[in-house]
């Protein structure tokens, strides 16, 4: 109605992402059913690091121009920052290529746990050969925490492997429930970007996605 020739919508956190199947009978495939409706409502999207993991790209559920920006070196220019002797940890084998994108610009070695996965509050992990983590700081990172299971089950087992507290790096912090409060008690500090609010928000995206904005 005010005569925009074009609208892109900026989502920092794209929501539905994670319900890319029917999990239950009678579930519906949300994530596919949420792009339908906004792909219908506006002329391109661009969003940050979405849950990509049943689709492998945004215009397999997209009929508009989709782009997803990536947030590892914005993670690991803080990880170089602020952290002394990072040692990165990916929390599953599909995290290892973000894992070790991070530890490529950190300067860090990494390693990746296994995950098995029962139920949102049921986790088992795996760790590898922590050896060279010996004198450097654990450094968790994922692109979601949403129970945050996974972190907390991570830094149980760092405890328990006789390592440091991690910090924990994410970039979109949801932490429901009590999650976060639970997490801080076995972390050295819990850090995440601002693409959603969170008190652990250090990591600001607004440069990336001004970046792709404006790009010629």
């Amino acid at each position: 109605g005010l005569g925009a020739a074009r609208l892109t919508l900026v989502v920092p956190y794209l929501p539905y992402m994670r319900q890319d199947m029917a999990f239950h009978h009678g579930e519906a495939v949300t994530s596919a059913q949420f792009a339908s409706l906004i792909s219908r409502e506006v002329d391109a999207l661009v969003t940050v690091d979405p849950h990509l993991h049943r689709w492998k790209a945004l215009s397999e559920i997209y009929a508009i121009p989709a782009e997803a920006l990536h947030a590892a070196p914005l993670l690991a220019d803080w990880i170089a920052r602020n952290v002394e002797l990072p040692f990165i940890l990916g929390p599953d084998q599909e995290s290892r290529q973000w894992a070790a994108e991070v530890a490529a610009h950190a300067d860090a070695p990494f390693a990746v746990i296994t995950k098995d996965r029962r139920g949102d509050r049921d986790v088992s992990l795996d760790f590898p050969d922590l050896s060279g983590a010996t004198g450097r700081t654990p450094v968790l990172i994922d692109d979601i925490a949403a129970s945050g299971e996974t972190l907390i089950a991570a830094a149980k087992g760092l405890a328990e492997l006789g390592l440091p507290k991690p910090v924990c790096v994410v970039v979109h912090a949801l932490f429901v429930g009590d999650s976060y409060e639970r997490l801080s008690k076995l972390a050295r500090t819990v850090v995440s970007a601002n693409t959603a609010p969170h008190l652990s928000n250090r990591i600001d995206v607004t440069g990336l996605i001004a970046g792709w904005l404006n790009r010629p």
